[in-house]
């Protein structure tokens, strides 16, 4: 069924020229996406984590709002209310990290050019599990699978949006306003944000070989000439409207995840979710608030392990028609309204942790990022 998506004809010209997302690339300037990709995935299918302890990555999964859709000795498969395949697979393991994304594609020759591409192979997902997947390494490091033929699960019950009354509209009469205290039920996989020291490669590598496409780029105040330092990428689908981004990338000294999103229904859902959460002893890492590249409403949650999740809802939602944003990086900019962006959302507190990384990016080969970029960074994100 089409989706007839309503030009923005209430909004003012100036409407956002102070925050400089909607102004394009200057000449010469990344094009934000590959005249003739190896494939395009139609998005992200799914993400990979390890866990030492499976019962409190269940307790917690339950109480974010996922639904499990299989738990075994050694796995736990989280899915969201929408129709789909799974959203988060957690397999046991010695520490809490994340292992990479996995992406889908449309068609299985799509995975069989990939396969050829890349020197790799069409494989079998795994035992007792429909689909067939190519495992990818990307420049930075870190794993990469593409999926295709993955089970989908049925829809689920979903959690009913409230009724507003919204100036001269009024649609609820004789009726109070009563959210339930409950987990936001999640709906879908949102996006995953990724950091990396070779930011450069990993960026024309997703679009080379993935077919993404950027909507915003972020760079160093000062320092544009040097190329974006942030991306955020889409999905190409053509005239399809998808997610403002799938996947989000920053250059910084980490190399993996920074924080993995899931759509919730409204801003009720997320604030009455998250109070819900707080009454459980979870640690809220930023939030609630309103995004400017991708304009969701959010709020960040710190997991048991300390691996940061969001909330999001009402995202923007964009064809491929539309051409790249480019917007000076800052922490000032992250929200158009909402709590001051905290440390902790950041990753500025300086740990012992946080500055190995930082020396070891300096000192990597392939590096690119330098003392200069990196002073710059820390710079834009106190501003």
């Amino acid at each position: 069924m089409a989706v007839e998506i309503p030009a923005p004809v209430d909004l003012p010209a100036s409407a956002h020229s102070d925050l400089h997302s909607e102004r394009g690339a200057l000449r010469r300037e990344h094009p934000g996406r590959a005249r003739n990709p190896v494939v395009k995935v139609a998005d992200l299918a799914w993400l990979q984590f390890e866990k030492p302890d499976l019962d409190r990555a269940e307790t917690f999964a339950r109480d974010f709002g996922f639904t499990v859709a299989a738990r075994t000795a050694d796995g736990l498969r989280l899915r969201g209310s929408f129709a789909g395949t799974d959203a988060v697979v957690i397999r046991r393991g010695p520490t809490s990290r994340f292992v990479g994304p996995v992406f889908r594609v449309d068609e299985p020759a799509d995975l069989e050019r990939l396969a050829r591409h890349t020197g790799s192979r069409v494989r079998p997902l795994g035992a007792g599990r429909a689909g067939s997947i190519v495992d990818l390494v990307d420049p930075s490091g870190i794993p990469v699978g593409v999926v295709h033929g993955a089970e989908v699960h049925a829809e689920l019950p979903e959690q009913v949006a409230l009724t507003l009354n919204t100036g001269l509209t009024p649609r609820r009469i004789n009726w109070p306003q009563r959210p339930a205290r409950e987990p936001a039920r999640v709906q879908r996989l949102g996006h995953v944000v990724l950091e990396t020291p070779r930011f450069d490669s990993a960026l024309d590598w997703y679009l080379d070989t993935l077919g993404l496409i950027v909507s915003d780029f972020l760079f160093l105040p000062g320092q544009r000439e040097l190329g974006p330092t942030m991306a955020f990428l889409r999905c190409d689908r053509g005239g399809v409207p998808v997610d403002h981004h799938t996947l989000a990338m920053l250059l910084a000294p980490g190399l993996g995840y920074v924080h993995s999103a899931y759509q919730v229904t409204d801003l009720d859902a997320i604030a009455a979710g998250g109070e819900y959460l707080a009454e459980r002893g979870y640690r809220r890492a930023w939030g609630i608030g309103r995004h400017i590249q991708g304009s969701q409403l959010f709020d960040y949650w710190r997991d048991p392990d300390r691996l940061m999740v969001e909330h999001f809802a009402d995202g923007d939602l964009f064809d491929a028609s539309l051409e790249p944003g480019w917007a000076p990086l800052s922490a000032s900019g992250l929200a158009q309204w909402g709590p001051p962006v905290t440390r902790d959302f950041l990753g500025a507190t300086p740990t012992p942790a946080r500055l190995r990384e930082v020396v070891d990016a300096l000192r990597r080969e392939d590096t690119e990022l330098t003392a200069g970029r990196l002073l710059a960074l820390l710079k834009a994100m106190s501003s």
